[in-house]
C-alpha cells in the first residue's frame, strides 16, 4: 500500500511537493485555508512579486513544467537605478547576457504548479479548509472547512508542513522539548503599489530590468509584469520622523512621493488608492531545528527558514527544498526517519546561510546600489569572472545563476575577496615603492 501525506499549504511550494510526491506514487492530501486561486481569489495587496532563477527553474525542469512556469514570466537582465533627480543607471546582473532572472506573477506560478500536482490521479487538493493543530504523534492534522465551520482531521503516515511563515504544524512542534526557534523583524515594513500599463498596453519603464530607487535607509522596487504593468514594492520603517506610521493624509504621501520617486508619481494615477487600502506587510526571518519529528512531520520552505525576500531566493531556496526532499526519500524508500533527517541536514546550513545574505543584500540594495564605488565594484566583478573562468564568480552570480549550495558561495565569496583586497592593497604598495625609487633616481 503506498504510504500517504498530508500536505498543509497549497503555496508554491507546497503545490510543487505534492507534484513531486504524485510523481513517486504516494497518496497526497493537500490543503489549503485559502480558496482556489484559479478561481479569480487571489488577493492583491500583498505579492512582492516573484524573483525565479536557477534554484527554482532546475526543481520546475524535474517536473517538465518550467517552460510553462516561463511562458508567464518576463527576463530581468540587471538593475535599473533611479536616482532622485530622475535619472537612470542600469547594471547587468551578469556579464552574460543569457543569465537574467524572471519577473512572475504569484497567481500564475500557484496556478502551475497546483495544476501539475492534480495530473496524478493519486493527489487530491481541498481549498477553504484551515489547520488549527498537528497531532504530532498520531500524525493528523485537525482541519475546520472555511464554508461550512466543520471540523474534520486528516491522517496519513506523515504530515508536512508546507504553510508558510506562520506555519501551524511548525507551532505545534514548538511545543517539543528542546525545538529551537527564532523570529526576527526588521524595522522596515512594506506596501505594495502599482505603475499600469499605457494606454496601449506598453510598459511605462523598461520592462526587462529590475527597477530600483535606493534612498538610504528605505526603497521602492518595480518588477514587470506580462499586462505592461508594474507591481511596485515600498519598502520603508515602520516607525520613525519619516515612515509609515508618520505619514497619514494623502497629502502627506504625495509629499513624500514627490520629494523621493518624482519620477514614478506621473506613472502611478492610483498612488494614493494603492496607499490607503492596500496592507503594510511586515518583513520576518525564521530560523528553526530540527525540521522534523520522528518519521511522522517534516517543515519545508517558510515554515522552515522564512527569508526576506531582498536576494528574490525565498521560492527558489522552497522550491529547492522540494527536489532535495524528494532525493531524500528515492534515497531511503524503506526509512522516511532518516530521509527527513538528511534532508535537514542537506539544507539547514544553507538556509542560514541565505537568511544572512538576504538582509545584508537589502542595505545593498537601499543604500549602496546608487554610489559609483558599487558600480565600479561590480564592474570588477565581472571583468574577474572574465578574466578568470571557473575560478571567480561573483557572489550574485553563485546565488542567482548556479546551484552551489548558498553557504558555499557565501565562504567562496568572501575568500575571493580578501584575495582581491590583499592584490590591491599589493598592487597599490607596488606603485608607491616604483614611485619611491623613480622619485631618488630623479632627484640624484
Amino acid at each position: 500500500m503506498a504510504e500517504k501525506f498530508v500536505l498543509i499549504g497549497s503555496g508554491l511550494a507546497g503545490g510543487l511537493l505534492a507534484a513531486y510526491f504524485g510523481r513517486r506514487g504516494y497518496e497526497v492530501d493537500l490543503y489549503e485555508r485559502r480558496a482556489d486561486p484559479r478561481a479569480g481569489n487571489f488577493v492583491g495587496g500583498r505579492s512582492i512579486n516573484l524573483a525565479l532563477s536557477t534554484r527554482g527553474i532546475h526543481a520546475l525542469q524535474q517536473l517538465g513544467i518550467a517552460d510553462e512556469v516561463l511562458r508567464y514570466a518576463i527576463p530581468m537582465r540587471g538593475r535599473m537605478i533611479h536616482d532622485r533627480s530622475g535619472n537612470l543607471h542600469f547594471a547587468p546582473y551578469d556579464r552574460d547576457p543569457n543569465n537574467h532572472i524572471n519577473s512572475i506573477g504569484r497567481a500564475a506560478l500557484n496556478t502551475t504548479v497546483i495544476e501539475a500536482a492534480q495530473r496524478h490521479p493519486n493527489v487530491r487538493v481541498m481549498f477553504n479548509h484551515l489547520c488549527t493543530d498537528v497531532n504530532l504523534d498520531v500524525p493528523a492534522a485537525h482541519l475546520v472547512n472555511m464554508e461550512t465551520n466543520q471540523a474534520s482531521d486528516a491522517r496519513g503516515d506523515a504530515v508536512i508542513g508546507v504553510d508558510g511563515a506562520f506555519s501551524a504544524v511548525r507551532r505545534a512542534m514548538q511545543r517539543l522539548d528542546r525545538f529551537k526557534y527564532d523570529e526576527s523583524y526588521l524595522a522596515h515594513g512594506y506596501k505594495e503599489l502599482t505603475i499600469p500599463p499605457a494606454p496601449d498596453g506598453s510598459w511605462r519603464m523598461e520592462k526587462e530590468a529590475l527597477h530600483i530607487w535606493p534612498r538610504k535607509s528605505f526603497m521602492m522596487i518595480a518588477l514587470p509584469n506580462p499586462d505592461g504593468s508594474f507591481t511596485c514594492t515600498l519598502f520603508w520603517e515602520f516607525a520613525g520622523p519619516r515612515s509609515f506610521e508618520t505619514t497619514k493624509t494623502d497629502d502627506d504621501v504625495r509629499r513624500f512621493f514627490d520629494e523621493e520617486f518624482p519620477d514614478a508619481v506621473p506613472l502611478m494615477p492610483t498612488l494614493l488608492e494603492d496607499f490607503r487600502e492596500n496592507p503594510t506587510g511586515s518583513l520576518v526571518t525564521i530560523r528553526c531545528a530540527p525540521w522534523s519529528y520522528k518519521d511522522k512531520i517534516a517543515l519545508v520552505g517558510d515554515a522552515a527558514h522564512a527569508v526576506v525576500p531582498f536576494y528574490g531566493q525565498g521560492m527558489n531556496a522552497a522550491f529547492e527544498d522540494c527536489f532535495v526532499l524528494d532525493e531524500c526519500m528515492a534515497e531511503f524508500p524503506a526509512d522516511r526517519e532518516r530521509a527527513f533527517t538528511e534532508y535537514f541536514s542537506r539544507r539547514k546550513e544553507n538556509a542560514d546561510a541565505l537568511a544572512d545574505l538576504a538582509v545584508h543584500n537589502f542595505i545593498e540594495m537601499r543604500d549602496k546600489t546608487a554610489s559609483r564605488t558599487f558600480r565600479a565594484k561590480k564592474k570588477l566583478d565581472h571583468l574577474l569572472e572574465g578574466l578568470l573562468p571557473g575560478i571567480y564568480l561573483p557572489l550574485y552570480t553563485m546565488v542567482t545563476f548556479t546551484r552551489i549550495p548558498y553557504a558555499e558561495a557565501a565562504q567562496r565569496a568572501r575568500r575571493q575577496d580578501r584575495v582581491v583586497c590583499a592584490s590591491l592593497i599589493g598592487t597599490a604598495l607596488l606603485v608607491v615603492a616604483l614611485l619611491f625609487l623613480l622619485f631618488r633616481s630623479m632627484v640624484r
